[in-house]
């Protein structure tokens, strides 16, 4: 008697993203620390326990999407461990982590496990390529309250998908975003924003309330109204650095290949 056993390949998912270059990516990658970069593009599978990945990086080309003679490229593939909503990827000696915010999107960790806080043109939120564009969120996401300053900036570049932001037949290739939250930091609560980039080039920005809405599962949302008094921008809290953009319904926002539906907390404020 013959035995046929039919061995189930573990079902894979792409993610995409482009993301600043911070040491540790750049460690993980081998690419050496004094490279001048300008950003990384991904492609990156998981299946069972292991990953496979290709990274594009180099110099941007002013202009496009893309880099200055085509840039570099790595490829690699090894040990996937998965523990706790964090992805841990091996290479040799060296490590990457990245957490899960939910089935659609990862957001690569520092050394120390904390959220990476990109800059003005690039987060380090991956995306799913093929999004199931769900509203629940991972448990391990930090659910406290947050400790609110006077003010508070987070910039960004977004896709043009943000509900109610981009006219139905305008193009749009992306969104520039710079927020700052005013609150009263002497009884934790919030106040007033005030919003410029491609949403409102109007000199002085958008002005207008801000509150923060605490869900059921424990989510933290921050809210702004617009001069109507109606919620036109929601987003949630993955820690005190990052926001992420979600749709009316609280699901959360899926980027592409070049952008991020994230907003990265400023360590000082921009000259308007």
């Amino acid at each position: 008697m013959l035995l046929k056993v039919a061995c189930a390949t573990p079902p894979e998912n792409t993610f995409t993203a482009s993301t600043p270059a911070a040491p540790v990516v750049k460690a993980f990658l081998g690419i050496p620390l004094t490279d001048s970069i300008d950003f990384i593009r991904w492609k990156v599978s998981f299946s069972g326990n292991r990953y496979k990945l290709r990274c594009n990086y180099g110099i941007g080309k002013p202009n496009t999407n893309g880099f200055i003679n085509g840039g570099s490229t790595v490829d690699l593939e090894g040990q996937l461990e998965k523990e706790q909503g964090v992805y841990t990827l091996r290479n040799g000696n060296k490590v990457l982590k990245m957490a899960e915010l939910n089935t659609d999107l990862l957001h690569i960790l520092d050394q120390n496990n904390k959220p990476l806080i990109g800059n003005g043109g690039w987060s380090y939120s991956i995306n799913n390529m093929s999004p199931s564009l769900t509203s629940q969120i991972s448990p391990s996401l930090s659910h406290k309250q947050s400790v609110l300053k006077d003010s508070m900036a987070y910039e960004g570049r977004t896709p043009c998908g943000v509900p109610g932001i981009v006219p139905s037949g305008k193009e749009c290739y992306k969104l520039k975003w710079y927020i700052v939250f005013y609150a009263d930091a002497s009884n934790n609560q919030p106040g007033t924003y005030r919003l410029y980039g491609t949403p409102n080039r109007k000199k002085g920005g958008v002005t207008g309330e801000w509150k923060i809405i605490t869900g059921a599962d424990g989510r933290i949302t921050y809210q702004l109204y617009d001069d109507a008094g109606k919620v036109f921008i929601k987003l949630l809290k993955t820690d005190e650095n990052i926001l992420v953009f979600t749709d009316a319904s609280g699901k959360l926002l899926v980027g592409n290949e070049d952008f991020s539906y994230t907003l990265n907390k400023m360590d000082r404020f921009l000259k308007i």
